[in-house]
């Protein structure tokens, strides 16, 4: 069983950073791909980036790319999430998440292990 736990959101003004990050807990962590999703109130999950087992970085190519960046410490059992020049838009839950190893990647039906999640609030 796998365990993650995010944290480093918060509040935070237009065009401000922040990182989050996850720690999982188990073994094989550097053998995982990774993956951020984000919910906003009444809307569904959204994929925003991952980040499979050599470091190589899966976008989707939407608004996100070029802010947004993914990385990851093998050693830490921790993957990160750099949101930069945040706008009200990005205001959600933001969860990581493992993939199961199949499957799309956009998709959360290929994602196996979830945190609770971690709230990023964009203020105007």
């Amino acid at each position: 069983q796998v365990q993650l736990v995010e944290s480093g959101g918060g509040l935070v003004q237009a065009g401000g950073s922040l990182r989050l990050s996850c720690v999982a807990s188990g073994r094989g962590f550097a053998n995982y791909a990774l993956g951020w999703f984000r919910q906003a109130p009444g809307k569904g999950r959204e994929f925003v980036v991952a980040i499979d087992w050599s470091g190589d970085t899966i976008t989707t190519g939407d608004s996100e790319k070029g802010r947004f960046s993914i990385s990851r410490d093998n050693a830490k059992n921790t993957v990160y999430l750099q949101m930069n020049s945040l706008k009200p838009e990005d205001t959600a839950l933001y969860y990581c998440a493992i993939y199961y190893g199949s499957g799309s990647y956009y998709s959360d039906k290929s994602y196996v292990y979830w945190g609770q999640g971690t709230q990023v609030t964009v203020s105007s």
